[in-house]
């Protein structure tokens, strides 16, 4: 495969050419009898979790966003809401045996990129809006029970108690719901969304899960009182933080009638941003292309971790256009790790499925949903324009917000039954942290034997990661 990185229709077809190899080959959802939303999996019934799927849907939305290719906006559109669970908050009770706040804040934030782009909403009589699930997530993760006192504060990666890994706040559930609640203050206009994201990222950095000199590091126990940081380096932990601060920056720098947000908070991010893409750059990008030096070099990789480069690229794209200081530092990397991926693409009985090791300039032998998302999400990542967005699909234009277009509607109180929006946003206390110490103290206590079988480990939990890594 070839592609030009400044020629569009060339981005365009690479990329149809990998998104529909992508698809035929690893979703099977659509299939009679199939799930709908998911990848092959679980471990051992497949390779994939079910967060990976929620993943997926955001790569498609942003293909259709890119490119505005209609192919696959049923496909997607059926996925993102077979998924959602009884209370509409992507709590399934069928995955619960590995349900982290990571991974139902990858559904939610596809959901929220629906919002964003304009894609196809649902029907107007259906609950399930882009930006209710969003915000019916968000609810669910600000709750007192998820944010306990230990180790001052932060998400748990697992929200089940008896789940291996719930004594782990890992950065990427962190980061999770600090890049939503951005996303939510920018398209809402809600402060206290700001509030909630602000509060989760100076919590990230006092754990010192960044360090000073940016790297961003993977998280800690709770038994340490999150001191006992692991130092491994995963490119989607940066990203993630990356772009949320991105959208800090492109939100309070547009209050000019907050003297204060507009001035110090702007400000704030700004010098965040710089630092943050400074930090992705010289760790997960030499020679300006994309490498998970983690697990890349040693031939450690697990199926999520091939997926990672992926989504650095999409939210650099978006970084680049929320924070324009940062497009001339962002684009050519992005066009040169686009080309570098492509050349990999020469794989399977198609001789055109993608490879991991962009570096290597040739297929590495491996194939995976994985593989194929990141050199997806790396190519329509380069046709991001400057503008706003002004048309839905082939516009490529910067996230909208409900004062610039939107049409998602939402439910500010929606995710967790009748409890009202106040019971969310109000400030933690601690006799909330207590009851909630309670709660899980029964629910600990109340555990069958039947419920404490999904504890087992699955093929090898590794308590310093936090990933699933099968």
């Amino acid at each position: 495969m070839w592609i030009s990185p400044t020629l569009v229709e060339s981005i365009r077809n690479g990329a149809a050419l990998v998104a529909y190899d992508l698809l035929d080959t690893f979703y099977v959802g659509n299939q009679s009898g199939m799930i709908p939303g998911i990848l092959p999996g679980p471990p051992p019934d497949g390779d994939y979790y079910w967060w990976q799927g929620g993943a997926l849907w955001g790569t498609l939305v942003d293909y259709w966003h890119y490119t505005g290719d209609m192919s696959y906006v049923d496909t997607t559109k059926q996925a993102l809401l077979f998924q959602t669970g009884p209370e509409n908050n992507y709590m399934h009770s069928n995955w619960t045996a590995s349900l982290g706040n990571d991974d139902q804040a990858f559904w939610a934030l596809s959901a929220m990129l629906a919002a964003e782009t304009l894609f196809p909403d649902p029907p107007a009589d259906d609950t399930r809006q882009w930006l209710a699930l969003a915000q019916a997530v968000f609810n669910t993760q600000a709750l007192p029970e998820r944010h306990d006192n230990t180790c001052g504060g932060g998400l748990r990666w697992q929200i089940p108690a008896y789940n291996n890994g719930y004594n782990y706040k890992n950065t990427i559930s962190n980061a999770c719901f600090f890049n939503m609640g951005a996303r939510l203050a920018r398209y809402t206009s809600n402060s206290s969304y700001y509030s909630w994201a602000h509060d989760t990222y100076t919590w990230i950095k006092a754990k010192e899960y960044i360090d000073a000199d940016y790297n961003v590091y993977d998280g800690a126990h709770v038994e340490t009182n999150c001191t006992d940081v692991n130092k491994a380096q995963f490119s989607y932990n940066a990203g993630m933080l990356l772009q949320g601060a991105a959208f800090m920056y492109n939100w309070t720098s547009a209050q000019t009638d907050n003297t204060t947000m507009a001035g110090t908070e702007a400000a704030y991010w700004e010098a965040e941003v710089t630092s943050l893409l400074n930090g992705t750059l010289r760790v997960f990008f030499p020679d300006n292309i994309a490498h998970e030096p983690a697990c890349e070099d040693v031939g450690t990789c697990t199926s999520d971790m091939y997926s990672f480069k992926g989504y650095v690229a999409r939210w650099m794209a978006v970084t680049a256009q929320l924070a324009p200081f940062t497009r001339d530092i962002i684009m050519p990397v992005l066009q040169a790790s686009a080309q570098a991926a492509v050349r990999t693409c020469t794989g399977g009985d198609s001789g055109r499925m993608c490879g991991f090791k962009w570096h290597e300039a040739s297929w590495d032998g491996t194939i995976g949903a994985g593989q194929q998302m990141n050199v997806l999400a790396t190519l329509v990542s380069l046709l991001a324009t400057t503008g706003a967005e002004t048309t839905a699909g082939g516009d490529g234009g910067a996230p909208v917000t409900n004062n610039t277009g939107g049409t998602s509607a939402g439910d500010a109180a929606g995710g967790y039954g009748e409890r009202p929006w106040e019971d969310v946003v109000a400030p933690i206390t601690a006799a909330d942290k207590a009851g909630a110490a309670i709660i899980t103290i029964v629910l600990l206590l109340s555990l069958t034997a039947g419920s404490l079988w999904v504890s087992v480990d699955m093929e090898g939990f590794f308590t310093s990661f936090s990933h699933k890594m099968g």
